[in-house]
């Protein structure tokens, strides 16, 4: 399935919640533009009957340290390494490019293998924030924890709270890419304490679940990309090893992105509008990896 940017609806109204909880929260200048709408052809998804789980610690779960020759091995992309982004069904290798982020789902061992003999890196889509009908393993999610619709077809959100549910149903997601032999993850919907998911989710709980994530993507040897969640990369910049994000020129958030360049950690950048001459000059600049897409993610792309 497609992926384009997440609407930021909702994002105004965890701030809210977030200053009058005491929480950390993201810059309160960022008003979001609102919610993309669900798809009308969708009947509409039932309210979970479970009731509503439990609240859980927000702090990170405990981890074992990563050992320092592990670290060293792993990939660690540059910034300026030119990519491809496609979710659309089956990769095509055909595009001259370094970096492949494909959906590691729809693509197989030899798939990966075909991009590696040519070459070259290849990144694991997997959605982390959103339980998807569509999914081989859907039935492994219990259903407490599924939340809202988050305008997808198939898509509900997680309450990522449930971190001793959620973790083990991770786990296997990523065994799966690197038992495929891929080199890295990008993990999606990182950022769902700025959604309406059915759930009184924080900052500090979105905390605590990106770092479980990108523990779990390098115990097992994968890189690991923060997608989206600006507001949070100050924190968060010393866990992943790259970061990919959609549409920050649009949004005039590029800067925002500027620590993960200083770590010499790559920014993968897409922006779906517009032309290549509205945000290249910009993005060469802060020596981010962009290109312009279609919303469907097919192949089509134009690199700036």
């Amino acid at each position: 399935m497609s992926r384009t940017v997440l609407a930021r609806a909702g994002l105004l109204a965890a701030l809210t919640a977030c200053v009058l909880t005491g929480c950390s929260t993201p810059d309160a200048d960022e008003t979001p533009p609102p919610t993309a709408p669900a798809d009308p052809s969708r009947s509409p998804s039932p309210t979970p009957s479970d009731g509503p789980s439990p609240e859980t610690s927000p702090t990170t779960p405990e981890t074992s340290p990563e050992p320092p020759d592990q670290a060293k091995s792993r990939w660690h992309p540059e910034p300026g390494l030119a990519w491809q982004w496609q979710l659309d069904g089956r990769s095509d290798p055909s595009v001259d490019v370094p970096v492949y982020d494909i959906d590691g789902f729809e693509n197989s061992a030899a798939d990966v293998a075909v991009l590696h003999r040519a070459g070259r890196k290849v990144i694991c889509y997997v959605n982390v924030g959103a339980w998807e009908d569509f999914r081989p393993d859907q039935a492994d999610f219990p259903r407490a924890l599924l939340g809202r619709p988050n305008g997808w077809r198939g898509e509900r959100w997680l309450d990522i709270r449930r971190i001793d549910l959620l973790r083990p149903i991770m786990e296997k997601r990523f065994d799966m890419c690197r038992a495929k032999g891929f080199d890295a993850v990008e993990p999606d919907l990182m950022e769902g304490y700025g959604n309406d998911t059915g759930f009184p989710l924080t900052a500090d709980h979105q905390l605590a679940f990106n770092r479980m994530i990108a523990a779990i993507a390098h115990a097992r040897g994968l890189s690991v990309g923060l997608k989206n969640d600006l507001p949070q990369i100050p924190q968060l910049v010393g866990d992943f090893d790259f970061a990919v994000n959609e549409e920050c020129a649009q949004f005039d958030e590029c800067a925002s992105l500027t620590p993960f360049v200083k770590a010499d950690k790559a920014v993968f950048h897409v922006e779906y509008e517009g032309s290549t001459a509205a945000f290249c000059a910009d993005s060469r600049r802060l020596k981010l990896s962009s290109m312009l897409k279609n919303p469907e993610l097919d192949t089509w792309r134009k690199p700036c």
